[in-house]
């Protein structure tokens, strides 16, 4: 049994926003209030981010059209006592995707951490 590091990626859609920043603040404040009406405080919400397709760097995962904005949060948690990487990575989004109804949800990255003794 190992623990795990987590990391997911949610598109999140937002309405009548005029700005990126705007539609970023709702966004991770929309995604928080469900979790944490769930009791799911240890998933940590943050703006993701995107490489520029010219140089590379990353910029806020957002994009808005018509007022209406996508943006991708990068989502991540700690799963405990899992049998491997792919039972860590279906916890995890049983977990949140049982949250966060019809919100797309892929996982990004799995990390094996050490286990408290």
């Amino acid at each position: 049994m190992g623990n795990y590091l987590v990391a997911m990626e949610a598109a999140w859609l937002v309405r009548d926003v005029e700005s990126i920043d705007d539609a970023i603040g709702v966004a991770v404040s929309e995604a928080g209030k469900r979790l944490n009406s769930e009791g799911m405080d240890y998933v940590e919400v943050e703006v993701g981010a995107t490489g520029c397709p010219a140089c590379g760097e990353p910029f806020d995962s957002a994009f808005v059209a018509a007022d209406t904005a996508l943006v991708g949060l990068a989502l991540e948690m700690d799963v405990f006592n899992a049998d491997s990487e792919e039972h860590a990575s279906r916890i995890a989004k049983s977990e949140v995707g049982g949250t966060l109804r019809d919100v797309p949800l892929s996982v990004v990255e799995i990390i094996e951490t050490e286990e408290d003794e």
